[in-house]
């Protein structure tokens, strides 16, 4: 995710916050060991309590949560550069007259880039099927994964990821697992998720 950069003359710091900075920093990081990767968002309920105690409008607190939550979006982004060669997949998974298929990859020298492909019958609704219209996708710890661009029309999707550093050449045993987002991405929430293996 791609911000501009804030002057340094337009900041004004106490430099007595510090300190307080300080802890709110640590506990963000608690929090987040705590949590791990599942996402963690209160409950509406204890939203409101926390505005109520600390007299915040629930909307803030709401916002602040949110933020934490998108971490990995302000992860660098990776520009795939010397393509090398395509991987050809061709493995999918089917739920409920809806087909997922990993396509292909694309190798790059400092990354790889993946397709997914989502189709179903023009005459299904794919909303009836609780089929989820966007997927975040993760490996493991080695790699980090960003959705880049989707799109489609009725009866087919289509999604890419950027995955970096490069997958190997041989990729038996990956795992790619795709996962609906959840709260605060996403308000009505199925946790569908699935995984595609290399053998």
């Amino acid at each position: 995710m791609d911000f501009e950069p804030i002057e340094e003359t337009n900041r004004h710091y106490n430099e007595q916050l510090f300190s307080i900075d300080e802890k709110i920093c640590d506990l963000l990081n608690q929090r987040k060991n705590y949590a791990g990767k599942k996402l963690s968002f209160p409950p509406d309920k204890v939203i409101s309590s926390l505005a109520d105690q600390f007299g915040f409008r629930e909307e803030y607190i709401e916002s602040f949560f949110t933020t934490i939550e998108m971490e990995n979006s302000f992860t660098p982004d990776i520009v795939p550069i010397e393509f090398k060669k395509y991987v050809p997949l061709l493995k999918s998974y089917e739920k409920e007259e809806v087909m997922y298929t990993v396509t292909f990859i694309r190798q790059y020298s400092n990354a790889s880039v993946l397709y997914l492909d989502i189709d179903w019958e023009e005459n299904v609704a794919f909303e009836s099927n609780n089929g989820p219209d966007f997927f975040e996708l993760s490996i493991d710890d080695t790699y980090i994964c960003r959705s880049e661009t989707g799109g489609g029309t009725t009866g087919h999707m289509s999604f890419n990821y950027i995955i970096s550093p490069a997958l190997p050449d041989d990729l038996t045993g990956i795992e790619f697992l795709f996962k609906e987002p959840g709260w605060p991405f996403k308000k009505e929430f199925t946790g569908f998720e699935f995984a595609i293996k290399i053998d």
